[in-house]
């Protein structure tokens, strides 16, 4: 059974959970949650919010935590090529489409990173539309805006 834990962070309540010691979601307290989990603080959840605040406070710009999201394969590929786009710097949909040989699959992308269980930690909020503007963000567009702020 999952685990979940809800933490006071510099941008507000977030809750974590993990399942057999792999983090399996973010929570923000603006998200709907149906999750089916045991409230309590594991380690693997404490050592996740220790780098979450790290990343918050800027002493930290990579994670090093076990993750498990659940998802499609296409998902799957999306997130796994979020964590390469390093921090501070942005991609488009267009590029990540790209990145993952799927060139017309912009709006894909999209649904991909709006589908992100473990936000902040898989960096959706580095992807922006082929504009290069701040669109769609599941902690909100303001929340999306202070975390490419904080990065730069």
């Amino acid at each position: 059974m999952k685990k979940v834990f809800y933490y006071q962070t510099p941008i507000g309540k977030i809750g974590i959970a993990e399942e057999w010691g792999f983090i399996t979601n973010l929570y923000f307290m603006n998200m709907k949650q149906s999750l089916n989990a045991k409230q309590i603080e594991t380690e693997i959840l404490k050592e996740t919010y220790v780098q979450l605040c790290e990343y918050l406070n800027k002493e930290r710009t990579e994670f090093d935590i076990p993750l498990n999201p659940s998802g499609t394969d296409f998902q799957q590929t999306v997130w796994s090529e979020l964590l390469n786009i390093p921090y501070g710097k942005t991609k488009t949909y267009k590029d990540i489409a790209q990145s993952v040989k799927k060139e017309s699959a912009q709006r894909a992308v999209g649904n991909a990173c709006n589908k992100n269980p473990i936000p902040i930690i898989i960096p959706c909020h580095r992807v922006l539309s082929s504009d290069n503007k701040i669109t769609g963000y599941v902690g909100g567009l303001d929340l999306k805006k202070k975390l490419i702020d904080l990065e730069k």
